[in-house]
């Protein structure tokens, strides 16, 4: 084929008929659109809504696989600002790890807090099911993350419910408020649900809902934002300049400006006409300063706040909308959480009217995300809601949290601990189930409500049925207490030791420490007398070995002579501690003791206790002898049966009352002996399964006064007879004196701490058993009748909690029967066989003859017994 060359004259007219080409294609085209405008709409609105539709499904499929956990802070817990970016990341992670074909507006993580009367505040976090892995760790060190179950609807509707939905408003760009992390920023929102009342079907609850920020979206949002702040210069901009004319304007017309012009040189003058300004340029746009947060990428969400609350009673739940409202505020700065809807008069549209009703609620219950404009914001402005409560948020005391004691339902197992004020500003009488309270410590200057807090409790045991012992070195407790224990029920089962009588008359029940009735093993009387005379007079190994030797010996001679005594059924020639003196001193005596002891026990007292100077003796003797001084003492310690048994009363759940004569040396070794009893009989319940051995509390005030003569018993005390069913409660003025052993083994295992007012140093050592809640000098102004105390319920703890004690006449005081406190004293003195003080140390005085008489019978008996069994070998 020949080669035709193209002419350059040619190719003009070439492009102009593609050209008309185009122009008449594009004309068709145009002519078409604008005949068929409506079945394009028509075809484009199907297809809008067909995509809706499918956008719809796609995301209900999605949001049906959410994993929801519960994160669960530490008493301790304190969050940094670095855990709270890590944690913000981690939720942006955990939004859109859902599937490829998750929509944009399915893409949310949510942080649920609820509040529904069993706690505070519960966290929640409830994101797509694949990112349950990103959910159960967190950067937060003391923060448990515990996967739950989805929340479900109430079985019952609450009657009145009312929604909200907080946007961002401000201007483009600007943050919320820094707020500091101390104090915690929830503590608005968790004060504006502290008083909520579960038994009312009250509900709130506050969604926030993530979403990471779309690039498409953020970018139109720049320009959008650069557009505006443009415009806004040039407003500004032709703003100045009409102001700089008006002012020339102003200046020229002035008769000052007119006068000085005509004063001036001619050719200085001008021209005749107005001087011509130049309009100003406006200024340029700082970009990153007009787009504030929105310049960067890293930690941008999208925000849709979602609060809900709900009530049985008309006005709470628009009541605590408000407080939510009030809380919210905490962030408002140039940008603010403000409340979607308008308000006409006394009507309010918004998200509780149709129709954006049903929206709300497909977005409270699917979780779908539908931001406002401005809802763009970092995860550093939303630090507060990104973390559960921390230490320093003051959590309110639910309901539920611990019990409230009912004086009209004794038999409720609960120990009743003191008034405390609600947020609602109503009291209850808080209480302590009898399983979780073991031992108590109360700390408090005199006067300021120890003692009658403690009353109260005893009272609650008593009436529960229930076993106590109480023990108070100045006998005012009793009378106290008496009218309220005058039942029947509960005479049946009181003892009083009461140590303080003083004329002839009064009657006084007495023990015998050495005492073998009721089973008792030999050797547990042997080793709580030695112990309680050691820990009392201060013998050790080191200073004191004889001393506990012969003290030793002479308790095992007399335990052995008891015994058989015992088994001789002849229980009233027992010896008693005032037998320890003729037997170390009057070898007759000791002769007849030794005659019924063992070869191995007789073979010491021959061989080895004459060997021992005699000046060695008086360090046992003296003791004694300052017992046998006091006829009170000798007459409770010097008979030979004894209506004192605290194994007894243990077992058959009895109120024993015991009121030592006071404090000195004398009265500190018997409050010793009565201690050290206490441990042996509890220790002794071992033999009992655990299911039988009904709880037994010990009240023991004035410890100061009982440490110095029983340290080691109370340390043992608190340390091995939990498992026995014996609890402690004591109280002192000034912990810090009491012996290091006592104070750390009350410390350790305290399940309620307490303390009244009292000297900074004196409430310090309680105070910093809570850490930084309560400072000593917050404690140490209390006023009377309050304290600050902490308790184990259910076995975590609760408090400190500012509680006003109780009364006896507030609280019990339908039980009071004061007519009736004589007949409970006398029923007391029938139980324990109570008799008149000079009948009782007469039989002391005289009782060393009984015993003589009982081993001299017993002696030939013996000897008989010897002499026969001989006669018949040799037969």
């Amino acid at each position: 084929m020949p080669f035709r060359a193209v002419t350059l004259a040619s190719a003009p007219g070439a492009a102009w008929d593609v050209l008309t080409f185009l122009g008449a294609l594009a004309w068709s085209w145009a002519n078409w659109i604008y005949e068929y405008a409506w079945l394009l709409g028509v075809v484009g609105a199907i297809a809008g809504c067909a995509w809706v539709v499918v956008e719809r499904r796609l995301s209900a499929a999605a949001l049906e696989r959410r994993t929801c956990v519960e994160l669960v802070p530490s008493r301790q817990f304190e969050a940094t600002g670095e855990e709270i970016g890590r944690f913000g990341a981690q939720l942006i992670r955990a939004a859109g790890a859902g599937p490829w074909w998750t929509p944009r507006s399915a893409r949310t993580v949510r942080v649920r807090l609820r509040a529904d009367g069993s706690k505070p505040l519960s966290y929640r976090v409830e994101a797509p099911a694949s990112a349950r892995h990103l959910l159960l760790q967190t950067p937060y060190a003391r923060v448990r993350s515990e996967p739950v179950r989805q929340l479900r609807g109430r079985r019952k509707k609450p009657e009145h419910t009312v929604r909200a939905v907080f946007a961002l408003h401000g201007t483009p760009g600007s943050r919320l408020r820094d707020v500091p992390l101390e104090p915690d920023p929830l503590q608005p929102l968790i004060d504006a649900v502290a008083d909520l009342r579960a038994d009312l079907g009250e509900l709130a609850e506050v969604c926030l809902d993530l979403s990471p920020a779309s690039k498409w979206r953020l970018r139109a949002r720049r320009w959008q934002v650069v557009e505006a702040a443009r415009q806004h210069a040039r407003r500004e901009s032709r703003r100045e300049a009409r102001w700089m004319t008006q002012d020339a304007a102003t200046m020229e017309d002035a008769l000052a400006w007119q006068v000085t012009k005509l004063t001036m040189p001619h050719e200085q003058r001008g021209g005749s006409g107005r001087s011509l300004l130049m309009a100003p340029r406006p200024p340029r746009v700082d970009r990153e300063k007009a787009l504030g947060k929105l310049a960067e990428d890293a930690g941008l969400v999208r925000v849709q706040l979602l609060v809900r609350c709900s009530s049985n009673v008309v006005g709470r739940a628009e009541r605590r909308l408000r407080h939510i409202e009030a809380a919210l505020d905490v962030y408002a700065a140039r940008t603010r959480l403000s409340s979607a809807g308008w308000s006409v008069g006394p009507v309010r549209f918004g998200p509780d009217r149709w129709p954006w009703r049903e929206r709300f609620d497909e977005q409270w219950t699917t979780g779908l995300i539908r931001p406002g404009r401005n809802s763009w914001a970092r995860v550093e402005e939303l630090a507060g809601f990104l973390k559960p409560p921390t230490v320093h948020a003051r959590l309110p005391l639910l309901a539920t949290d611990i019990p409230t004691f009912d004086p009209k339902d004794l038999q409720q197992g609960l120990v009743p601990q003191g008034w405390y004020r609600g947020p609602d500003g109503r009291e209850r009488l808080v209480a302590t189930r009898e399983d979780d309270t073991l031992f108590e410590v109360q700390v408090g200057k005199a006067g300021w409500g120890k003692t009658m807090r403690a009353l109260c409790q005893a009272v609650a045991t008593a009436h529960g049925g229930r076993g106590l012992a109480f023990v108070d070195p100045h006998s005012d407790s009793w009378k106290t207490v008496a009218p309220y224990l005058a039942h029947p029920e509960i005479m049946s089962r009181t003892w009083l030791f009461d140590l303080t009588v003083r004329r002839d008359q009064d009657k006084l029940a007495c023990w015998n420490p050495l005492s073998m009735t009721g089973g008792r093993a030999a050797h547990e009387v042997t080793a709580a007398m030695v112990d309680a005379f050691a820990t009392s007079l201060g013998w050790g190994d080191a200073n004191a070995p004889r001393a506990i030797t012969i003290l030793t010996k002479a308790i095992e001679a007399l335990v052995a002579v008891n015994g058989k005594a015992v088994d001789h059924n002849a229980p009233q020639c027992q010896a008693t501690v005032f037998q320890i003196r003729p037997l170390l001193t009057d070898p007759a005596f000791r002769q007849l003791v030794v005659n019924q002891l063992d070869a191995e026990a007789a073979a010491w007292w021959t061989t080895s206790f004459t060997e021992i100077p005699k000046d060695a003796l008086p360090t046992v003797l003296n003791p004694l002898d300052r017992l046998a001084s006091s006829p009170v003492i000798k007459a409770f310690l010097g008979q030979p049966v004894g209506s004192y048994d605290i194994r007894q009363a243990m077992d058959e759940s009895n109120v024993v009352w015991i009121c030592p004569a006071g404090t000195g040396p004398t009265d500190r070794l018997v409050v010793s002996l009565l201690v050290r009893d206490m441990l042996r009989a509890g220790l002794s319940r071992r033999d009992l399964p655990e299911r039988h051995r009904s709880p037994f509390r010990l009240y023991l005030d004035e410890l100061i006064s009982l440490d110095g003569s029983a340290s080691t018993s109370l340390a043992e005390i608190t340390e091995q007879l939990r498992k026995f069913g014996v609890r402690m409660h004591g109280m002192t003025q000034l912990l810090h004196r009491l012996s290091p052993d006592v104070r750390t083994a009350l410390l350790q295992n305290a399940s309620c701490l307490s303390t009244t007012a009292g000297s900074v140093e004196a409430v310090r050592l309680i105070t910093n058993e809570w850490g930084d809640q309560v400072s000593p000098e917050d404690a140490a102004e209390l006023d009377r009748y309050r304290h600050w105390a902490s308790f184990t319920v259910a076995g975590r703890r609760v408090g400190p909690l500012l509680i006003r004690g109780p009364e006896l006449g507030e609280v019990f005081r339908p039980l009071a029967k004061r007519d009736k406190a004589h007949a409970l004293l006398r029923a007391a003195h029938t139980n324990t066989g109570a008799k008149p003080l000079v009948v009782l140390t007469e039989a002391a005085t005289t009782h060393e003859k009984s015993v003589r008489g009982f081993l001299s019978r017993s002696g030939q008996q013996a000897t008989t017994d010897s002499a026969t069994t001989e006669r018949e070998q040799y037969r």
